[in-house]
């Protein structure tokens, strides 16, 4: 077999691989939904809590036959996605790790921990901070004799969008982990740019809270501390591989 074969066929055998590691991801997401419909009346009380604990009273309504079936149905493929969020971390590791270097395979399980903790982190900022802010502004901006009445479906979209949201921003240190780790990103390139990431980070509150300067603060700040922690983790990083 000459040289041309052996790569197709290393070829053909990552993408073997990548099928395999897919089939466990979807497997391990489908068993941690099912696991989490079996507690779905509690996990809905937990959601609906943000709701029942406003100023100003918030009614919830169903407006479709099924609207309930595919609301505890779609609760629970995003439950079971977090409860598998580890395994697929390190799916997505076991990947990649024939490709990198020993020095940079050291990184693993900071990484993957690190990924992990940030994702609860920032959903439970979203949960505790963010999401009832943001219902307290909502539904304190109605007219008198205007009952605050929301579908259902619309409010489970919107708290789930806020806490991935604030899930996915708080991965801002590992993306600074990972890239100063390869060597793009570095803290004298971080600190030279702090002023336009604060406009950045102004921008992007704005877009992810109510438009009230208050929430819009309350987003900003973790995410200039997120900002600063970044650099310092780069520091880190680059002080290892010097």
């Amino acid at each position: 077999m000459d040289h041309d074969d052996q790569s197709q066929m290393g070829f053909l055998d990552h993408l073997e691989e990548l099928r395999w590691r897919l089939v466990r991801c979807l497997l391990a997401m489908v068993i941690g939904s099912a696991v989490s419909f079996g507690y779905i009346d509690h996990i809905l009380n937990v959601l609906l809590y943000p709701a029942r604990s406003t100023s100003n009273p918030i009614n919830l309504q169903v407006l479709s036959v099924q609207g309930m079936f595919l609301i505890k149905w779609f609760i629970s493929f995003i439950s079971g996605f977090i409860l598998a969020l580890p395994y697929l971390i390190y799916q997505f590791w076991r990947f990649v790790a024939p490709g990198l270097k020993v020095n940079e395979k050291q990184y693993a399980f900071p990484v993957v921990f690190f990924a992990f903790s940030s994702f609860i982190t920032g959903i439970l900022f979203g949960y505790f901070i963010l999401v009832p802010f943001s219902l307290e502004f909502f539904s304190g901006i109605g007219a008198a004799h205007v009952d605050n009445n929301f579908s259902i479906q619309y409010y489970f979209s919107f708290l789930t969008w806020l806490l991935l949201g604030a899930g996915i921003i708080f991965q801002l240190p590992v993306v600074s982990l990972v890239l100063s780790a390869i060597g793009i990103l570095t803290p004298p390139f971080m600190r030279h740019y702090r002023r336009h990431s604060v406009v950045v980070i102004l921008i992007l509150s704005s877009f992810i809270t109510p438009p009230d300067p208050v929430s819009m603060l309350i987003m900003s700040f973790p995410l200039i501390l997120l900002y600063e922690m970044s650099i310092g983790v780069s520091w880190l990083v680059n002080r290892k591989r010097t």
